[in-house]
């Protein structure tokens, strides 16, 4: 998938990208975002050597999100032991995402999407906020499964 810039600038640091949507039989898209180290993280490879889980929660550290997060920590080896690896993603910061993952021994990494580049392209996007959801990537990078609007419980 190709970044595409809303934008007339050519200058990707100031121009919003806009991704194409993410459909069953879509790739992950050519995107970088950052995990909650702050460092940076190629979206598209992501599943190069495993399938991938990939969870969105609207706001870390809050009940209903702390919630969801738990329940993927617990289901976690079980996951990991089918050849697949987990991430957790929303829009806010490093930061706020390893002060999470630390007080609630989350096993899986983080990633920050502050624009909602990702999160709008996966169709999980309402305004400005993030709608409790999960993807399933085959290794090799293609949707094979989603959950476009799911409960917080465990």
């Amino acid at each position: 998938m190709q970044v595409k810039s809303d934008s007339p600038t050519e200058d990707a640091a100031v121009a919003v990208p806009a991704l194409e949507s993410i459909d069953i039989g879509a790739s992950l898209p050519t995107l970088t975002l950052k995990n909650e180290k702050g460092e940076d993280i190629q979206i598209a490879d992501l599943a190069n050597e495993k399938g991938v889980v990939l969870f969105l929660v609207p706001k870390v550290d809050t009940p209903g999100c702390t919630t969801q997060a738990c329940g993927f920590r617990d289901i976690y080896p079980d996951f990991s032991s089918l050849n697949f690896d987990m991430y957790c993603l929303s829009a806010d910061t490093s930061t706020a995402q390893a002060k999470w993952q630390t007080t609630k021994e989350l096993p899986y990494p983080l990633i920050s999407d502050p624009k909602r580049s990702l999160i709008a392209a996966l169709g999980a996007a309402e305004g400005g906020k993030t709608k409790r959801s999960h993807f399933v990537f085959a290794q090799g990078g293609k949707l094979v499964d989603k959950e476009d609007s799911c409960e917080a419980s465990r």
